[in-house]
């Protein structure tokens, strides 16, 4: 458990950054291949560690350079036990993965931490399945199961909290909502929204957070919205209600595309970082709390900048 578990930083509400879209700046500016889009195996091999090291770094340097804090979310997106058996990882070699995200982290946060540049260190959790669709979906009880394994791993180091990416409904996150509970670790729900600003199961984003914050044993500490373009969930998060308040980070995508356009592209759409980041500025003047700034798909630091400079 992390120096940060029992009081977060970021729920004082100042400005938190974060990364942007971790796989895609692997594949598409660093050239590396990431089978099944799962970037914790390159924690197996120094030079692709060092890699890894190397991006974290030009994140947690604007995050001290700007005098704000930062979340360091972990390379541990695809690094469940479905995925590592796909990829042929077993469970003492996931669990030694999974700490060592951690252990990497912890290793950036020692080096950029600062008194004005809080770093708090996440384990990032992803869905059982594909990011974009449902799929086979799961009861609560479930997934909570399932993401135990994950959570579990994050609970025996210096992980401050567990964050959920790209959840595609409900009751998957309230399982790892109640998992991180177990564990003794402080949540955030990240959901991921089509073009019409629902989640991928076709159920309001306004619902979804309801749902989560009434069925889950210790409410997640904020909610966040990933994976989309901010075009994708504008109007929906203009209606108003005390649900806006929940909702405290976006890491939006780069691109208009919608979740399958993106799936069926070869070549990356990095959109416009200064427009992405007046978009941001707008998104304040919608939700109350909107504290936590980074990216996702086709994202990488120009537009973890430019947020910056559109929100500080």
């Amino acid at each position: 458990m992390g120096k940060y578990s029992e009081n977060l930083p970021q729920l004082d509400g100042t400005l938190f950054l974060t990364d942007g879209g971790l796989e895609t700046t692997l594949i598409f500016h660093e050239e590396l291949d990431l089978p099944e889009f799962a970037a914790y195996p390159l924690l197996d091999n120094p030079g692709t560690r060092a890699v890894l090291d190397q991006y974290f770094h030009t994140y947690s340097s604007l995050a001290r350079d700007g005098k704000t804090g930062f979340i360091l979310e972990s390379a541990t997106w695809r690094a469940s036990p479905d995925w590592a058996n796909i990829l042929g990882h077993g469970a003492a070699k996931l669990d030694h993965l999974n700490q060592e995200a951690i252990r990497q982290l912890s290793r950036v946060g020692d080096a950029f931490e600062t008194e004005h540049s809080p770093m708090v260190i996440s384990g990032c959790v992803g869905p059982r399945g594909d990011g974009y669709v449902v799929g086979e979906a799961m009861s609560a009880s479930d997934a909570q199961a399932y993401h135990a394994t994950q959570i579990g791993s994050f609970s025996r180091t210096d992980a401050d909290m567990v964050t959920a990416i790209t959840m595609t409904y409900a009751d998957e996150a309230i399982g790892i909502a109640n998992a991180a509970e177990a564990a003794g670790l402080p949540a955030a729900i990240s959901f991921t929204v089509e073009t019409d600003g629902h989640l991928p199961s076709g159920q309001p984003l306004r619902e979804a957070i309801a749902q989560v914050d009434g069925e889950a044993k210790r409410a997640p500490a904020y909610f966040m919205i990933n994976c989309a373009h901010s075009a994708h969930f504008a109007d929906p998060v203009n209606d108003s209600g005390d649900w806006q308040s929940r909702i405290q980070g976006i890491r939006a995508n780069a691109s208009k595309m919608s979740h399958a356009e993106l799936d069926e592209a070869e070549e990356l759409d990095d959109g416009n970082p200064l427009e992405l980041g007046s978009e941001y500025r707008e998104l304040m003047a919608l939700l109350p709390n909107l504290n936590i700034m980074g990216g996702c798909c086709g994202t990488d630091h120009r537009h973890v900048h430019a947020i910056f400079e559109a929100c500080s």
